[in-house]
């Protein structure tokens, strides 16, 4: 473990006093090797129920086809293409977490990568759902994939944004189940090692053999830094390859080259968003204030603030670059969104992505639990609408004006989205139940250089200038995991 002592301006990265290595371990297993509580099953049930809405909206599709969803001949994309796009965007934040951040060496990481990791899955399967339910004969949908040439002379048309989204989809998730299931071996060992009977044989088989020796940790290193390494152009490339769903076609209004960096932003801006919502509420009921600290909820804040304000520039960017273009077409699109028959769907969009993180600026809001929750929930509002607002608004009126034509959603358009969300709800908290939500081994890392009680250590033992130290007390003020009357005698 970690030995060396961390600056004293930098703040802790585990709360609390008496934490140890043992304590670490059955502070986050509590949830995983005790049954669950009633906010677990209130949880559970509701989202069981979403999903089963799902299942039902899903099966509906594939027996009556997609005539069930409210396209028409002008509008042939719409809340389909858009749920797909919202869940891989979602999925971002999870490989910027686990890889970027493990190559750039940032510690505050470590207590958040595990559960971002697994809502990227997640959230890249309910995605995968609306390619497979959009098909025409789901049955067939294999027809994407490379085949042998026992199946005849069949290509698939690389023309079509089906194909590129299939690939961008299956090396986004095999990537990131191998990463992510890579950092859970060692944790899953731990688990075999305080198991019993049956469960103990299960845990036995998922963990592979870890045996926890130094060769092993090595080995573990090693391939935790190759495959951030192959996760990382991911975090591009996914995203960039969905943009060109739309900008490589010429439609006003998507023919554009702004869209590959934008998307992303707004990808990494969503997925954040995400993780704030999924993990306020996992920390409070799990009891895990002592590692999702405030500086790790501040540190995702501040993320929000730059990719927000990115996007921000990118949506002024698109309307000057459709008045500069002098383009009759492309400049109608942009103002029949904020004017048109969809104006409130824009103006939403503006309002929750531009307008509401600009808040998280001030100190105060950016350190409130509940304020930060209410607006991690309002920038996925927001980002849900902004696809909404690029797909139907640019489509529902086309250069002809007699085939002009409004997209109403069916029930079976609302049922499939709100049923993905009880879908994806469902899976995490069967992940919160079975595995644990904070990498064990990663957190005790950080336990003798940046946890409180290390510091307080150094302070006591009069390592510290006086003056760095009533810096950082006077930033400890902020922590709703930290005893302030502890500080006050020193």
């Amino acid at each position: 473990m970690s030995g060396h002592n961390e600056s004293i301006l930098r703040e802790p990265l585990i709360t609390g006093d008496n934490i140890t290595y043992a304590k670490i371990t059955d502070d986050i297993l509590m949830p995983v090797e005790n049954k669950p509580n009633k906010a677990w099953w209130i949880g559970f049930i509701v989202s069981a129920l979403g999903a089963l809405l799902w299942v039902v909206a899903v099966s509906y599709t594939f027996w009556n086809g997609i005539g069930a969803w409210g396209l028409n001949k002008t509008v042939g994309w719409a809340w389909d293409i858009t749920g797909f796009v919202w869940w891989v965007g979602i999925g971002h934040a999870g490989t910027l977490i686990s890889a970027v951040l493990l190559l750039f060496r940032q510690n505050w990481r470590n207590s958040i990568n595990r559960s971002a990791e697994a809502m990227t899955i997640f959230a890249v399967i309910c995605a995968a759902t609306y390619v497979v339910s959009h098909m025409g004969r789901p049955w067939l949908a294999y027809w994407v994939l490379p085949l042998p040439n026992q199946f005849g002379s069949l290509w698939v048309n690389f023309n079509s944004p089906l194909v590129w989204d299939m690939f961008a989809i299956s090396t986004y998730f095999s990537v990131s189940l191998l990463f992510w299931y890579t950092g859970l071996l060692p944790d899953i060992a731990t688990i075999r090692d305080r198991a019993v009977g049956t469960r103990r044989k299960i845990y036995s088989i998922f963990s592979f053999g870890w045996s926890g020796s130094v060769k092993t940790w090595q080995r573990f290193e090693a391939v935790s830094l190759i495959l951030a390494g192959i996760s990382t152009p991911l975090v591009l490339s996914v995203h960039t390859i969905v943009s060109m769903d739309f900008a490589t076609s010429v439609i006003p209004g998507w023919h554009t080259t702004i869209f590959p960096p934008y998307f992303v932003a707004g990808a990494i801006f969503s997925g954040f968003a995400m993780v704030l919502t999924l993990l306020l509420v996992a920390r409070k009921v799990l009891g895990l204030e002592n590692y999702i600290t405030m500086f790790h909820i501040e540190s995702m804040n501040k993320i929000i603030i730059l990719t927000g304000s990115i996007v921000g520039v990118a949506y002024l960017t698109e309307f000057f670059i459709a008045w500069y273009s002098g383009s009759e077409y492309e400049q109608y699109a942009f103002i029949n969104r904020s004017t048109g028959p969809y104006w409130w769907s824009y103006w939403m969009m503006m309002t929750c992505n531009v307008i509401s993180p600009q808040l998280l600026w001030f100190k105060k809001i950016r350190l409130s639990i509940k304020a930060t929750w209410i607006l991690s929930i309002v920038v996925n509002v927001g980002m849900w609408f902004e696809r909404f607002v690029i797909i139907v608004t640019s489509l529902h009126r086309d250069y002809i004006p007699s085939s002009w034509a409004m997209f109403y959603p069916t029930w079976v358009d609302i049922s499939v989205f709100v049923g993905s969300i009880g879908l994806f709800f469902t899976l995490f908290l069967l992940f919160l139940r079975v595995l644990p939500s904070i990498a064990i081994a990663e957190v005790k890392l950080l336990l003798k250089s940046a946890s409180e009680q290390a510091k307080m250590k150094q302070i006591k033992e009069g390592h510290e200038n006086k003056e760095y130290v009533a810096e950082y007390i006077e930033s400890l003020e902020k922590f709703d995991s930290v005893k302030q009357e502890d500080y006050a005698k020193i």
